[in-house]
């Protein structure tokens, strides 16, 4: 197999062009050869695993070849093995999955039952992920040369982690990874030359965090030439942080010292070193925040970037007009593609407009599959997708090397730390190639209907969120007509909002107390993520219930219909992103509730916290 580039040099011996060519010479390599290199990643991960139970129990018995191990082996989603992740989580460290043992578990923003799916990894797999991301400056450079003469402006945070009673660690992929010695002592690297000092990145207090990470961005802001954060709304969130603390943020530079807000003292040592008083920076600051219109405000405070590094496919789309607004249009880059379960791939062309954004996937990361999805166009543009398959199905999945262009498929996985024939969950479409290895745009995540930061929300536990609210409107003798959802990302951060038509049968007018405590409940109904992103997080606003009119619903399908749909087919949509429509159902609300406190949240998953 191709060997992987290697990052060792001193700053004294550092030679950027060579790293580079070797990087993009690995590039070539493994994608030219991409069969070759999977059969040879499937026999690797199969020979090292043979004696692991979850193999023994399909009958695999140490073969290694692909057509055996799709005979023997089937394809799964998460609940299939999830007795065997919560036998790793209490305790058992015999050999169930991989037979290197499982160092942490890495939650993934996806949930089953309510809480965040847990995904076995192994200590080789952050040099994986290491080497994923020292391909993507090498490719940036072929579009954008010079970006070793400054720094990158990233907004990096840690989120909280919990032990699972078996006393391995539990936490979200990019904690893991920002906590590993791989971020922590990374050798010198111009292109991981960061604003932010290690220290402020791993404080887990989010406002001091935020805060400091600011300052120092503030303080070098002519060395900035890019900035990002890992999503879009994450990013957005930092300039509206900005917005509310800026004379703060340029007082500590007019004198030199940190807010006493930020108490940290690694952090308060860490930001010490880069702040220095600087009156006419101060004043620079000032007189930019203080105008009236904050357009195009990252090129007036940082006016040698070049792009915005952040993830904008997916639902992340919804931020692209206010990126554009406060960038002044700089090009938005999306640079890789990874999840929970598998890093996955990188974009060779990271200079293209947002909705041309692909990604090759890089054959050595793990054994990859793709099962055809054959959908139909609902206005949710989720896809939904059965949970098993039938013999039929299983045998449809097909090659990295064997899809096929303007194709659908959802994404297959069989990881070096256990997951074999995992379905992801997320649907691509085929639309180019690079040398053997095929190019793909990112379409969705199936079944998902709201989502405004990490959160997915499908339509199953909308409706029961939606049910156990309703509740509430018994005593009233009134009952839900009719509903819809849309996710508001007009507001910072964004929120959920429910569009309900009542219909009132008793004469006792229902108080807003009542209504409020329908959001709330349908809050405290929805998953952990959505929970964390509301009370720890704030990255998700109060959800908002809207009150319309009677007989809304009936506009909304004659709507539809106007536009072709099927007077005989036409079901309400449980949400809705078309603007017209969020227009028309916007013109006939009445009246507005929002959650009146944060629902309950807690690390970890409910159940550990019974024992």
């Amino acid at each position: 197999m191709p060997e992987a580039p290697k990052n060792t040099l001193k700053t004294s011996d550092y030679n950027l062009a060579e790293k580079n060519k070797i990087s993009l010479q690995f590039i070539e390599d493994v994608t030219s050869n991409a069969d070759e290199v999977q059969k040879k990643v499937l026999e690797e991960i199969l020979s090292r695993n043979a004696h692991v139970e979850y193999l023994q129990r399909h009958g695999l018995n140490g073969q290694t070849d692909r057509e055996t191990f799709k005979k023997a082996v089937p394809v799964i989603t998460y609940e299939d093995i999830q007795p065997d992740i919560n036998r790793i989580a209490n305790g058992d460290t015999s050999q169930i999955l991989c037979s290197k043992p499982i160092s942490e578990f890495l939650t993934s923003s996806g949930t089953s039952g309510g809480e965040r799916k847990l995904m076995p990894t192994i200590e080789e797999e952050l040099g994986r992920r290491s080497l994923l991301y020292s391909l993507l400056m090498p490719v940036m450079t072929q579009f954008v040369p010079g970006l070793e003469k400054g720094k990158g402006m990233y907004f990096l945070f840690i989120k909280s982690e919990a032990k699972t009673p078996g006393g391995l660690v539990a936490r979200p992929v990019l904690t893991s990874y920002y906590k590993s010695t791989h971020f922590k002592e990374r050798p010198y690297d111009p292109y991981t030359n960061y604003t932010s000092p290690n220290e402020t990145i791993l404080c887990p207090d989010s406002y001091q965090s935020m805060y400091s990470q600011m300052l120092c961005g503030l303080c070098q802001h002519k060395e900035v030439l890019r900035v990002g954060a890992v999503f879009a709304s994450g990013f957005i969130r930092a300039i509206r942080f900005l917005e509310k603390h800026w004379k703060l943020l340029a007082s500590d530079i007019r004198t030199g010292i940190i807010d006493p807000q930020i108490t940290d003292p690694s952090v308060r040592e860490a930001v010490m070193k880069i702040l220095k008083s600087d009156p006419k920076l101060a004043d620079f600051i000032e007189a930019e925040c203080s105008k009236e219109s904050w357009q195009g405000i990252i090129t007036r405070l940082w006016p040698n970037t070049k792009y915005v590094d952040v993830i904008v496919t997916g639902t992340m789309s919804q931020y692209i007009p206010t990126l554009d607004y406060y960038s002044n249009g700089l090009p938005l880059v999306c640079t890789m593609y990874a999840s929970s379960e598998c890093y996955f791939g990188v974009n060779l062309n990271p200079i293209c407009k947002p909705s041309e954004v692909s990604y090759t996937l890089i054959p050595t990361m793990a054994y990859f599959e793709f099962l055809p999805v054959h959908r139909n166009n609902g206005v949710t543009n989720s896809v939904s997708m059965p949970k098993s398959l039938n013999e039929k199905e299983q045998q449809e999945l097909v090659d990295l090397v064997d899809v096929k262009l303007d194709q659908e498929y959802e994404l297959v996985v069989t990881t070096y730390a256990g997951l074999y024939r995992y379905r992801v969950g997320d649907v691509l479409r085929v639309v180019g190639f690079k040398n053997k290895a095929p190019r793909f745009s990112f379409i969705c995540r199936k079944n998902v209907v709201l989502s405004i930061d990490s959160d997915k929300t499908d339509e199953v536990e909308l409706q029961s969120a939606v049910k156990n609210a309703v509740n509430h409107l018994i005593p009233f003798d009134a009952t839900l007509a009719e509903y819809t959802s849309y996710a508001d990302t007009t507001t910072i951060p964004g929120h959920y909002v429910l569009f309900w038509e009542l219909s009132l049968n008793g004469s006792t007018p229902i108080p807003p107390s009542v209504f409020e405590d329908c959001c709330l409940t349908i809050e405290e109904s929805l998953n952990s993520v959505y929970r964390q992103g509301r009370t720890s997080d704030k990255s998700i606003g109060p959800l908002e219930i809207k009150i319309v009119e009677p007989g809304t619903f009936d506009k909304l399908m004659d709507y539809a219909i106007s536009l072709g749909a099927s007077i005989n087919q036409y079901k309400t949509p449980r949400c809705v992103k078309f603007a017209p429509i969020v227009e028309l159902l916007n013109s006939r609300v009445v009246t507005c509730y929002f959650s009146p406190k944060c629902p309950k949240w807690a690390p970890g998953h409910k159940q550990w916290s019974k024992n």
